[in-house]
């Protein structure tokens, strides 16, 4: 089974961070959102990959290369405008030839994993499978309508009035006749070709279209907010590993993975943490759920539940909360400062009054 996964959308929710990068790469817990994403892949056996990229594509191959080091092979297939996620089907055509295939939005995170859906749709081999969750407000999500059977009745895109309880999640599974229903389809109002749209065709005509459940944690990275939930939840799978240097007067209260080349000085932190090779945290207080990239530097500096990019600085400030610090970013004070939430871009500098 091949791959297709959509990296191609431009994030204006996670602004300002995906104007300096794809939305796709923003780090959860030190680890791209795409590395993430194909670590699921591979799980399910589908090493041969087709990536749809975009605008960002320079970057997001500088930071893949070929999939060999994530065990997978890459092949990019460029976009030149989001026009949708069945138009991503129609241009991956030749890459996806005949075979059966898993569709993947690159900016999803099901740490759980589908395998038993794709175990069920090896098994069956509908015509088509979809991954489903159960949410509280169904009207902000597509919906699927299904039977006792399992079989998708009918897809409706957020509707006024939901029927059900299961939103589509951005993870799908096709056999080729995916692609006969793609051709026939034509642009939404918004000008897009909808893949609620091309599967709705197959449920009309009869095809066997099934949903799978599941019962994970699930959000997509689209927002600052779910950004930080994905973290959190990440961090507390965590194992405790000390790679780098902790000095005798630092203290390590559960799962704190120091990595090699960090080094921690004269300071508290309560995990979940994770700090990033070259890392150095002196005389500061990280609290739980916090990652901290790669070359970053805390001096006397406060922060818990926030996420710190490759080589940012928060000097003398304390209480940073709910935060996202961009890479090569300076927060500073002349003094201590209390509780703050901060969303600093890339290579921005703040100084913080008391």
């Amino acid at each position: 089974m091949k791959a297709l996964v959509l990296a191609g959308g431009l994030g204006s929710r996670l602004r300002p961070f995906s104007h300096s990068m794809p939305k796709q790469l923003i780090p959860i817990a030190n680890t791209p959102v795409l590395v993430h994403v194909l670590e699921q892949l591979r799980a399910l056996g589908a090493a041969d990959v087709g990536m749809i990229v975009g605008d960002r594509a320079r970057e997001i191959t500088a930071a893949l290369g070929d999939g060999s080091a994530h065990g997978v092979r890459i092949t990019y297939i460029p976009q030149e405008e989001p026009r949708g996620l069945a138009h991503c089907v129609r241009i991956a055509r030749d890459f996806l030839g005949d075979e059966d295939f898993v569709m993947y939005l690159g900016d999803n995170m099901l740490p759980q994993g589908v395998a038993d859906i794709a175990r069920d749709f090896r098994a069956r081999r509908p015509t088509a499978q979809i991954v489903v969750h159960r949410v509280t407000d169904p009207s902000a999500f597509g919906v699927a309508e299904v039977d006792a059977d399992g079989r998708v009745t009918r897809l409706v895109e957020k509707p006024l009035r939901p029927r059900s309880d299961l939103a589509v999640v951005g993870v799908y599974f096709f056999t080729p006749a995916v692609h006969r229903a793609v051709d026939a389809i034509r642009p939404s109002p918004r000008g897009e070709l909808e893949i609620t749209d091309a599967l709705q065709w197959l449920v009309t005509r009869g095809h066997d279209v099934r949903a799978g459940v599941y019962t994970g944690f699930w959000k997509d990275t689209g927002r600052i907010e779910d950004v930080l939930d994905c973290n959190r939840e990440l961090l507390d799978a965590l194992e405790p590993a000390v790679l780098g240097e902790v000095d005798g007067a630092s203290e390590l209260i559960g799962a704190v993975v120091v990595q090699k080349g960090a080094r921690v000085v004269r300071s508290r932190i309560v995990g979940p943490v994770v700090v990033g090779p070259g890392a150095v945290v002196e005389d500061s207080h990280i609290g739980p759920h916090t990652s901290i990239g790669r070359d970053c530097r805390l001096r006397s500096a406060g922060l818990d539940y926030s996420i710190m990019l490759d080589g940012a600085t928060v000097q003398r400030v304390s209480g940073v909360h709910g935060s996202i610090i961009g890479r090569a970013a300076t927060v500073t004070s002349a003094t201590t400062t209390g509780r703050k939430r901060l969303v600093v871009g890339d290579h921005a500098s703040i100084e913080v009054a008391a």
